[in-house]
């Protein structure tokens, strides 16, 4: 089969694509933007976003991803501070006047005329900057960070990434994840990498997607833990849906911590597990579990180095917990600073402030933020509770408030889609916890609030939890 680019409203070719890029290119270079300019891209999935990615990366652009739904204060002082050249736009995204924004419309209307040259799309100029790319962390344990990285370690690192999970020319890429972010634009280019077909879906409309899965044969699907859980909701709702994930080999995960029981429901209903993943913004992708050893999150990937700590930085023994460190040569570049500048970052073992162990066969158990919270005596790690507690099918968030006398409260949220009352909930987690880790209060929502990287949203639960 012929590789595409299937969007809502296009299906192109992988040349055809390429050749648009190409003429979204020359429009970009006339307009002034060169080798190391630095720009800002904050639009939505699409096509056009996807060209327009591709086209600056070609000229050799240092490229500012913002998220689209980010507020106009924040992308005004992302811009100042980042001293970008030039700001390019959808329709949808939140946008200061000021800023001049150049609409991606704009660029698509100004390309098609342009002539087509024997010039092929190259990312090598782009690789050797050492600002090619500046993103920013989510956000959900502090203030995002800006993370200034290598072009050519960014796609590297994707490399090692495709080898390791086996991405194929013949497979078809379904992602459903915004790609202004470290996942989904992994995706995205894995799929250019390995010329394979990419599908461009709805991710925030599941429905739809899954029909799009359908009609285009995907074959492998990435997407967060709780996308999954709709999914598999949908398609016990709406069993004619599930006629549409008949082709799919692979279902891939990330960008959040993954429940057992959720994995069981995969392999009871589709006959393939869920593989976990774990790497983050600043380190990139780091270990995947595949097919032939679908444990955890699976082995580093070739060339980088993950052990287990303790509290004096000692390494432990396999099977015991301790804070993960990363030896990866993908790593950052650097912090961006409030000038605009970059920190540089510390080379060698990198603290992630995650929890969790390798087995003895060197697969990856990732637990949680390591984030110690005293009470009654005991030194606890609510995303610990939240994993025992998720072992027997109770998806919760634990949040911590302090507390002068115990040392801290600890509120539960749980997902509950059937809405039973707290009390319930209380006597199966008095079921599940010793007495020190049992719930002050017990919060049920119907679905976890999520951030824009589709993690659970820790700042509005803690805001939910002081009420």
């Amino acid at each position: 089969m012929t590789a595409k680019i299937f969007a809502v409203d296009s299906v192109q070719t992988l040349d055809e694509f390429e050749r648009d890029a190409l003429r979204i290119a020359d429009v970009v270079r006339d307009s002034g933007v060169g080798l190391g300019d630095r720009v800002m891209l904050k639009a939505g999935n699409s096509a056009a976003y996807v060209s327009v990615l591709f086209a600056l990366m070609h000229v050799g652009a240092s490229i500012v991803l913002v998220d689209q739904q980010e507020h106009v204060e924040e992308t005004r002082r992302i811009a100042l501070r980042t001293g970008v050249k030039m700001t390019f736009v959808d329709d949808d995204a939140p946008i200061d006047d000021d800023a001049d924004p150049v609409h991606l419309y704009q660029l698509l209307v100004a390309a098609v005329d342009r002539p087509v040259t024997g010039e092929r799309l190259s990312f090598e100029n782009w690789g050797e900057l050492p600002d090619g790319l500046i993103m920013w962390t989510s956000g959900s344990t502090g203030t995002p960070k800006g993370v200034v990285k290598s072009g050519a370690r960014f796609l590297r690192n994707l490399e090692r990434n495709a080898a390791q999970v086996g991405h194929r020319a013949d497979d078809v890429l379904l992602p459903l994840l915004p790609f202004a972010h470290q996942y989904g634009l992994s995706m995205v280019l894995i799929a250019w990498l390995t010329r394979c077909s990419l599908v461009i879906a709805p991710y925030r409309r599941l429905d739809h997607a899954l029909r799009m899965a359908g009609q285009t044969g995907t074959t492998v699907i990435d997407a967060t833990p709780s996308s999954y859980r709709s999914i598999l909701n949908l398609v016990t709702r709406k069993t004619a849906l599930r006629v549409h994930l008949e082709s799919v080999r692979m279902f891939c995960v990330g960008a959040a911590p993954l429940d057992a029981p959720l994995v069981d429901r995969y392999v009871e209903e589709f006959g393939l597990p869920l593989l976990d993943s774990y790497g983050s913004t600043e380190l990139g992708n780091i270990a995947f579990a595949t097919l032939d050893n679908p444990v955890a999150t699976g082995r580093p990937m070739d060339g980088i180095q993950v052990r287990i700590v303790d509290e004096d930085r000692q390494s432990v023994a396999a099977g015991e917990a301790g804070e993960i460190e990363v030896d990866t040569p993908d790593a950052l570049e650097g912090h961006l600073a409030e000038d605009g500048t970059v920190e540089s970052a510390p080379t060698g073992w990198q603290r992630t402030g995650d929890l969790g162990y390798l087995d003895e066969h060197g697969n990856l158990f990732v637990l949680g933020r390591k984030l110690a919270v005293h009470r009654m005596g005991y030194t606890l790690y609510p995303e610990l509770i939240e994993r025992k507690v998720e072992a027997a099918n109770c998806p919760v968030k634990v949040v911590p408030l302090p507390d002068e006398r115990r040392g801290a409260q600890l509120v539960f949220f749980v997902e509950d889609e059937q809405q039973r009352d707290a009390a319930h909930w209380r006597e199966v987690l008095g079921g599940l916890l010793p007495a020190f880790e049992q719930p002050n209060r017990v919060v049920v929502l119907d679905a976890f609030p999520l951030n824009r990287n589709g993690k659970p949203d820790k700042r509005r639960l803690e805001a939910l939890a002081q009420e």
